[in-house]
Order: C-alpha cells, then structure tokens, then sequence
C-alpha cells in the first residue's frame, strides 16, 4: 500500500508542477509528518489546491497504519541494515581518475587506499602493506601486503596491483598526475627531472622498492589519504596500452564522471553506487573490505553514505540544522559565525561542536607568474599585467595592503591564524616569525612607497598607473559558495582600492577555477586553499617547478595543449633547490634548518600571499560514534571506516 500510496504521490507531483517549487515541496513534507497534521485540510490545500482526492487517500491510509499494515521487526531489521550518514561538499567531483585528481574534497577519500595511512595525529600506520622493512642504507623498502586483499568486483588485490599503479601510473612520463611530484626522487643536475625508484614483485604478497638515494618522504608519500592509492590492474592496464585520437593514453580520459558509478572499481571502504550529477554521489558498503574492529567484525559499520553538492555553505547550514546533514566541516572547517551559532544550539539540536586547533592546510593570493606563449605564439599573461605581477616590489605592495588583522577580526571572528608560511603549524619544522621569517604587516604608507619606488605613479583621482601609463587593474577569483573566500575577496577588493588599484573581483563555480588555473592558465590572479600535514615534502607538486599545482608559474603538463618558452624564476629554482636536499636529508637537525632557509625564500620572494588560516571546526551528530577530529587531517573523517551510527542518542 505504501508503494502505491508513493506512486500516487508521484503521479499528483507531476501534474501540479506549477504549484510546486522545491521550497513549498521541503515544506510540505514538514508540515504533513505527523498523522494527525494529515487531517487538517487547510495545510493541505495552501501546498496542493488540487488534492481531494489524495487526501481522502491519506485519510484512508491513516486509519489502517494502526492495524499492522507495517511489521515493527521488519522496520528494525531494515532500519539496521541501512544506517547512513549524509554529508556534503560545495561541488561535483572532476573525475574519478584518480591520476587525473587535483581537488579535494574528492571520491578517493571514501573509495581507495594506499599501501599505509596517516592517522589523526599525523602517524604513519599500516594499510593494505600489514608492515614493512628498511634496509640499513634506507635505499631499500620491502612491504607485506595483508592476506586476502580483494578489489570491490572480488578480484584479488595482489603485488601487481602495486607495481603497477607505481610503474604504469604514476611512474609514467605520458600520464599526468600530481602524485609523481611526492616520490620524485634528487636533484635536477643529479638525476634528469628527477628519477622514480625502481619497483618490482618479490611475490603475490611483497613488493620492493629500490631508491636511486635515501628519500625521507618516502613512507608518507605512500600513505591514504594524501599520498599515493593503489588501482585495479584489472580494469585499466588494456588503457595505458592504446591512445585516442588526440595521441594521449587512453587511461587519461578513463573513468571520467560520466562512467557509470557501478564500473569503478575500489579497494576502500566504499564503493560508488549512483551519481546524480548536480544533487548527490550516493556510496554504499563495499564488501570485500579487509578491515575488521576489536570484535571481528568486518568495516565499514555504516552501511550508506550520501554526498550532497550544495554550491553554498549558507544551505549547508540550514540543511544541517534542520537535520538534513549529518556532519558539517569535515572537508573545509566551518565558517566561525557557524561556530558560535551551532554552539548555542547543540544540546537542543543533539549534536557536537569540534574545535581541533588551527587548521593544517594554508589559503593564500596568487598571481599569475608566467613568462610562456600558447602554441599560437600568443602570451599566457597580457605582458602589461605581467610586468606588475613578476615585480617583486609590487606584490610586497599588495601584501602590505591587504588587512589580514581585519580579516582575522571580521570574518573568522577572531578564531584564525595569520599565515606567514608554507608549512603547517602543526609540522615540526614550521618556523616563527621571531626565528628570521619575514612578514607583511598591514601598513599602506610602505605599501604606496613600494610602488612609487617601482615606477608605478598616481593620478589626480589616485588611481595607480605604471609607468607607461596603464590604470592597474586586474580579475581576482575565487570559488563560488564559500563564503569565507567571498567575503575575504571583497574585502581585498576594498583594500587595494585604498592604494588605487581596481580588483574585479570575480567568484566561479570550483571545477571552472581549477581548469582555469590548471589546464588553460587563462586568469590574473586567484585566492585558493591548499592541503598541508607533518612533511613539507606533502606540498611537492604546488612548490617544485615542474608541479602540476604549480599554477602560479605552470610548466607545461602531459596531455596538454603545448606552451613555448616556459621558464621558471630564480627563486623557484632555490625553492626546488631546497625541497630536494630536505627530502633527502635523514638528519631532522639539519632538515629543520634546510626546510628554514626554504620558508624564508618562499617570503622573501612572495610567489604567493599567505591570509589567514582557519581553525578546524567541525559540527556532526551525537549519534555519530568514533569521530577521531583533530586540525591535523586533511579530512575530519579520516577513519570513515570505523565510524558507526547509534540510534539509541
């Protein structure tokens, strides 16, 4: 009866269309939740003029609730089976390529892992490798992969699997992927463009890396969910084999979103059930998980997650307090008005309120530096533009400009941190403003100095002009429906008009960002986050030169329409210079000192203009047990899998 009742509804749906928005619709179903809210026809005509006859339908179904239509064990075994957790993310994922990733949050979270995993504070544990061995020269790493690994299709997960998403995937000169640049291994004038380890199966259970030299990095960069996940032989090694007619590997358009969720094949806690691109990417249980908790029972404890784009966090929040969301946060910490808000209602509302400390990622202003021409002969950046971004005095001068304390006081409420560096605060080798790091503080006078000083002049209306006499003014983007980066850009706006500079500030959908700032290198300048964690060495392919994140100076990338005439800065080269010989480096006493001189090179030449950070915060339903939360994570549900839904809170 149920189902009919659901199909009638579906069918009056349909032919009311014109009566219905979304809003009266969300309404709607509030207001008829109760039976007894059934009876009143009043409610029912303000939302549905013509529905006589599915009242009297109500009505009907109503009175025959009580007797038993719906078995209560029935309901319970249902209830337990299908416990699910709704969560959600400011857009669609760009693909679910692994390989051709470049954003978070994404699909890969929930779906894959590595050989090991980074826990919540920051720990190198196990993963599908059950343990691993160093040799003395640290140039030699064997791992032992658990027993009885399979893929989500029940496909064995053997040594293959990892010698092949090393060797064919990541290894592969012809497939761009941002993971090459956390296993690159020494230096440019040493190894040409650096060089991999070499891979090799010593049985279906071991595999052995061989490094070129020691490598400190080396066992994070092998670490869910940062660092390299290990894919299907399978499923994609016929791709990496044939190209498309635009001469790349077939692999590198493989798996795009359009792929049907069921053929995607995972070895994480979750597989892909259904995707409704726009509205939600729905994962359910994989099966053949290896994990199991203390009593043996097999992970993950919940059975379903929802992943809801909502391309505003102002709906987020009113999805989340009218119960909608399970969990707020854990992507991109709440905004700090969410914060003091969500906790005056906590104990009413029956959720918690996190605070892990600062943050680990960094959000900074970037221009763009580059010298090259498109394969037309045709400059990437209008050289006017150009000469004043590549002028070091005038992004000291933007600096300066910018009211970071404003910023702090204003928008995070006083609740976040003023960056200064590359690193994370959490990392051991984070160095202090009183340990020789230069910073930028709020002065205009400096600021119109510092122009001046660069040629740049004012006219009688105080707008800035260069030296030829060209009003400075420039597009500054951001991602649309983060709030925080909305209100951040606007304020910039005002403060640099206070130096006569005219920002258009601009916010874009985020996958339209990244393939601005990726792939055809068409923007001025841009406020964007970037991850972070314990080793600088994570943030390899936005710093080092040949990055594929390196956007503010973008070499060309495999795949790629052709660029001329690339060329990095000097002070690029010192900052490749120095993550080179910090990964190499063994001694943490002289790696601190090394990964010192490089955050003082970074702000030196101001490539990017650190703001101010966030503070992890993050909000998630009592009923939720397990939440491991801490500001150290890229991603508050780091132990998705362990997670459990009590229903008794």
């Amino acid at each position: 009866m149920l189902g009919k009742f659901y199909a009638l509804l579906q069918s009056r749906s349909q032919e009311s269309t014109e009566y219905w928005g979304e809003q009266a619709r969300w309404g709607f179903w509030r207001k008829i939740r109760s039976p007894f809210t059934i009876l009143n026809m009043s409610v029912w005509h303000q939302f549905y003029p013509r529905s006589r006859h599915l009242i009297l339908f109500l009505l009907t179904l109503v009175c025959l609730l009580p007797l038993g239509s719906c078995q209560p064990s029935q309901f319970r075994s249902q209830t337990a089976q299908g416990s699910q957790l709704v969560l959600s993310t400011l857009t669609d994922p760009k693909t679910f390529n692994y390989a051709n990733n470049q954003t978070f949050p994404s699909i890969f979270l929930f779906a894959y892992e590595g050989l090991t995993r980074e826990d919540g504070e920051g720990n190198i544990q196990p993963g599908l490798a059950e343990s691993w061995t160093i040799s003395e020269d640290q140039r030699r790493v064997t791992f032992t992969l658990r027993t009885g690994l399979q893929w989500s299709d029940g496909q064995p997960l053997t040594a293959d699997d990892v010698v092949f998403t090393y060797r064919d995937i990541v290894f592969n000169p012809d497939v761009p992927t941002d993971a090459k640049d956390s296993i690159r291994i020494g230096p440019n004038d040493r190894f040409p463009q650096g060089v991999f380890p070499s891979v090799r199966k010593v049985s279906d259970r071991q595999v052995e890396f061989l490094l070129p030299e020691p490598f400190a990095p080396f066992l994070r960069a092998t670490a869910a969910p940062d660092g390299i996940l290990i894919m299907p032989q399978h499923k994609l090694a016929e791709s990496l084999r044939t190209k498309g007619a635009d001469g790349n590997l077939q692999f590198i358009s493989t798996w795009n979103t359009d792929t049907p969720p069921q053929d995607i094949v995972v070895n994480g806690a979750y597989l892909l059930d259904s995707y409704s691109p726009g509205q939600r990417l729905v994962f359910r249980r994989n099966p053949y998980y290896w994990r199991k908790d203390a009593q043996g029972n097999p992970l993950p404890l919940i059975e379903r997650i929802v992943w809801q784009f909502i391309e505003n966090t102002d709906t987020q929040l009113i999805r989340f307090r009218s119960g909608e969301l399970d969990v707020m946060g854990d992507a991109r910490p709440l905004r700090p008005e969410y914060f003091s808000l969500l906790k005056q209602e906590d104990r009413r509302g029956n959720f918690t309120v996190y605070n892990g400390g600062p943050w680990s990622g960094v959000l900074y202003l970037t221009f763009n530096l580059n010298r090259a021409q498109d394969k037309d002969g045709n400059p990437i950046v209008d050289p006017v533009k150009l000469s004043w971004f590549s002028n070091l005095a005038f992004r000291q001068a933007i600096a300066h400009a910018i009211d970071r304390t404003r910023i702090n006081n204003n928008i995070f409420r006083g609740l976040g941190i003023i960056q200064n560096s590359p690193i994370s605060l959490q990392s051991p080798y984070f160095l202090k403003p009183e340990q020789g790091l230069k910073v930028y503080d709020y002065d205009l006078g400096k600021a119109k100095q510092l122009l001046q000083g660069a040629g740049f002049r004012y006219n009688a209306q105080q707008q800035l002009l260069d030296a030829q006499g060209n009003r400075v003014r420039f597009t500054l983007l951001t991602n649309a429906g983060n709030k925080v980066r909305e209100a951040i850009g606007a304020q910039i706006k005002s403060d640099l008009s206070d130096i006569g500079i005219q920002v258009d500030f601009t916010p874009l959908n985020f996958n339209v960002l990244v393939e601005k700032t990726s792939t055809t290198r068409d923007w001025d300048a841009h406020i964007i986050g970037f991850t972070g964690g314990i080793d600088p060495h994570g943030a390899a392919n936005l710093w080092l030169s040949t990055g594929g994140s390196h956007s503010f100076n973008l070499k060309q990338q495999t795949g790629q329409q052709p660029i001329q005439g690339w060329q990095p800065y000097p002070f690029e080269l010192d900052i490749d210079r120095l993550l080179i010989a910090g990964a190499r480096e063994l001694d943490e006493t002289k790696r601190k000192a090394i990964y010192a001189d490089y955050q003082r090179v970074v702000q030196d030449n101001l490539p990017v203009i650190f703001l101010v950070n966030d503070r992890a915060l993050m909000a998630a339903r009592n009923t939720i047990n397990g939440i491991q939360y801490s500001g150290l994570p890229s991603w508050g549900l780091w132990n998705i899998d362990q997670l459990q839904i009590r229903r008794d809170r």
